[in-house]
């Protein structure tokens, strides 16, 4: 047998890519420290302890009780036997109980016939996942729309997903695609569209005109349920389509339906593009700079042309850039040219906004990874995000590649599609963020949106103090998780309560036409080793008037454990969110983190007590950012339970779905919790 071969055994244990690597790495020695193994096989340290966590937690790996813990490998003979046993006991179990399973389901299906649960499902590991796309769409009946990179549709014909049984109607289904083309894979995109010629798909394929990168992979289907990829930050990672989210939920398949005619509005066809990457010869007026310095200095020539309009969109170091082009603004500001751009506002570059000069705009969008600049409405640069050079940050080695266009039609349909975001951008605080966080005005009176992007600013807008407790290691608190100690509850009002998870917090301010509050939205998950389990719930802020000045106050607590309601009550007496605590059915909430990435949903209306307003079915994703950051503080409630959250982190970007309207915008800012242990401790 060789390795490849015992992989695909590994991995049809339930094992992760990484879990595989790793548990065959320990495999070859007979005890090794995690850090050493971080080390040898050149991986995150936090990754590869949180990798042989789960592996102990799945029996592969043992840890030994001295200090530095090492592991060793459980050997592959025992697992192999126990695997094989579990199996034959688990068919014998279903065969001999078929009957009996088939009548109780018969009995139960009558009750269930006409109710429609909205929920989610997280789907993870390809086989699973393509076997739905596959089931998707041969359940199509009227359209099927998907939005994927050219490698995933590659890996989608590998797993037969376009090899649905002949249907002589699957012509009247129309398929749509948006996907990323290229002189790279110009040719497997052909090769493609010939091959569902032969199966008879009506398929149409597009491009977006602004790159499918800044938007999320999906696939819906006729409206009544979509799949949506949660993808890890690198790109071109292997493990891109590992893990997705299914949903029902009409609302939220809407909203991604909205999103997905909006790009398909502003895409071309990729049968117009594909004889022109093929002969290698750019058209007069669209072209690509392979030279950054020749990119680099078309591109300064150009911004110095303006004469009525520039327009932006770039990375959070792109805006430090621009901002240090001190005689182009200077020129801007004499000739009042306007200035426009959109960037991700984060702590780094929040000084430099406020020191632009008035002929520039900024507002804040969430992560992306394409740069765009239109000039004037006649001139079109697009390039990727660069990693910044330190010693020199204007340097042109960012603009290699660099896309260019004065095509009237291309330049215009680009605008447009930035006017749309730009509409529903928010415009950041124009005074000092530490001065305006200390006065009670709100934080989007007026045009003006607040920016939280630090843990001292969140101390500043909470509704208790906050007190910063004695620092520890990032280790100390994975140790502290790995090792988990469970306190049971037996009176939530006198027993510690102690969780171990993660979360995220994220600060929503809605456009007033979604008649909603400024809310702030904390979403938790604890693992089974915490005081109530599994569990995912959402702890929902208003800013509200308070003795102290207006702040942040806990209105609503939505968890899927019923034993939690009691100790969600116990915590937050005294606050609005005690009074308002809603338990719900695991697929009408749910909390995933994946990498850098957490989604937060629900598919149930959450009434924000004591305001009228109803917060309805929703979600959040955050994006984390930046270097991971460690942090041990505590809170006392007016409950009395004092809470002590330690936490290692991120900040976040946030995308704000809200369903019903079909809208999704940014939030201001947040903060991934990658690794959280909260102790709540009774007076």
């Amino acid at each position: 047998m060789g390795e490849e071969t015992l992989n695909r055994v590994l991995k049809g244990f339930g094992l992760t890519d990484s879990e595989v690597e790793v548990y065959l790495f320990v495999s070859k020695h007979s005890a090794i420290s995690g850090t050493d193994v971080a080390r040898l096989i050149d991986k995150d340290k936090a990754q590869v302890f949180r990798t042989l966590k789960s592996l102990q937690s799945k029996g592969l790996v043992e840890a030994t009780l001295e200090v530095p813990m090492r592991f060793a490998p459980v050997e592959f003979e025992k697992i192999l036997e126990y695997t094989i046993k579990a199996k034959k006991d688990e068919a014998a179990l279903i065969e001999s109980t078929k009957e009996q399973l088939l009548d109780y389901w018969k009995g139960i299906n009558k009750k269930s016939l006409d109710i429609s649960l909205e929920k989610f499902v997280v789907i993870e590991g390809r086989h699973k996942i393509y076997s739905k796309i596959s089931q998707m769409v041969a359940e199509a009946k009227n359209q099927l729309s998907a939005v994927s990179t050219v490698a995933g549709l590659l890996r989608a014909e590998q797993f037969g997903v376009f090899d649905t049984p002949n249907n002589e109607s699957r012509g009247a289904v129309q398929f749509r695609l948006l996907t990323e083309l290229s002189s790279q894979n110009a040719g497997a995109v052909k090769t493609l569209l010939k091959s569902a010629a032969k199966k008879r798909f009506n398929l149409k394929v597009k491009n977006p005109d602004l790159g499918i990168s800044v938007f999320p992979r999906m696939v819906i289907r006729d409206s009544e349920e979509a799949v949506f990829f949660i993808s890890p930050r690198t790109p071109n990672s292997v493990d891109e389509d590992s893990l997705c989210l299914w949903t029902n939920c009409r609302n939220l398949v809407e909203a991604f339906n909205c999103v997905f005619e909006d790009l398909w509005r502003n895409s071309s066809n990729v049968q117009d593009k594909i004889p022109e990457l093929e002969a290698g010869k750019p058209t007069p007026k669209t072209f690509v700079i392979n030279d950054d310095e020749t990119a680099y200095k078309k591109y300064c020539e150009t911004l110095g042309s303006a004469e009525a309009e520039i327009f932006m969109m770039t990375s959070p170091e792109g805006l430090i850039e621009f901002s240090e082009n001190i005689s182009l603004l200077k020129k801007c500001a004499d000739s009042r040219i306007s200035i426009r751009i959109m960037a991700p506002i984060i702590s780094e570059n929040l000084k430099v906004v406020q020191q632009l000069p008035k002929c520039c705009e900024v507002k804040h969008v969430a992560t992306s990874h394409l740069r765009t600049t239109v000039v004037d409405g006649k001139h079109l640069f697009q390039f990727k995000n660069p990693v910044l050079n330190k010693e020199k940050p204007n340097s042109a080695s960012s603009f290699e590649n660099t896309f260019y266009t004065n095509d009237s039609d291309y330049v215009e349909r680009t605008e447009n599609m930035l006017n749309a975001l730009w509409e529903n951008a928010s415009v950041p605080s124009a005074i000092p963020l530490e001065s305006f966080l200390n006065s009670s005005q709100s934080p989007s009176s007026n045009s003006e949106k607040t920016v939280i992007s630090s843990h001292e600013a969140l101390k500043k807008i909470s509704a208790f103090e906050i007190v910063d407790e004695k620092p520890i290691s990032e280790k100390d608190i994975l140790d502290k998780i790995i090792h988990g100690k469970k306190y049971r509850i037996r009176d939530p009002k006198k027993d510690i309560m102690r969780g171990y998870g993660y979360s995220g917090q994220a600060v929503i301010h809605p456009p007033k036409f979604l008649n909603l509050p400024d809310i702030m939205i904390h979403a938790f998950h604890n693992d089974k080793q915490s005081s109530y389990g599994n569990e995912d719930f959402l702890l929902i802020y208003l800013w509200l008037p308070t003795p102290k000045g207006k702040t942040y106050v806990p209105v609503a607590v939505v968890g899927d454990v019923q034993k939690g309601q009691a100790g969600f009550k116990a915590v937050w007496a005294g606050t609005p969110a005690g009074q308002n605590v809603k338990i719900v059915r695991k697929d009408e909430l749910k909390v995933q983190i994946h990498g850098n990435s957490l989604f937060a949903g629900w598919t149930v209306p959450i009434p924000l007590w004591p305001s009228e307003s109803v917060l309805p079915p929703s979600a959040i994703l955050l994006e984390g950012y930046g270097a991971l950051r460690t942090k041990v503080f505590s809170v006392t409630l007016p409950s009395g339970f004092k809470a002590v959250l330690e936490r290692n982190g991120f900040e976040a970007f946030v995308t704000f779905f809200h369903s019903s309207s079909k809208y999704s915008g940014p939030g201001t800012d947040g903060l991934l919790i990658r690794d959280l242990v909260f102790t709540n401790t009774p007076p």
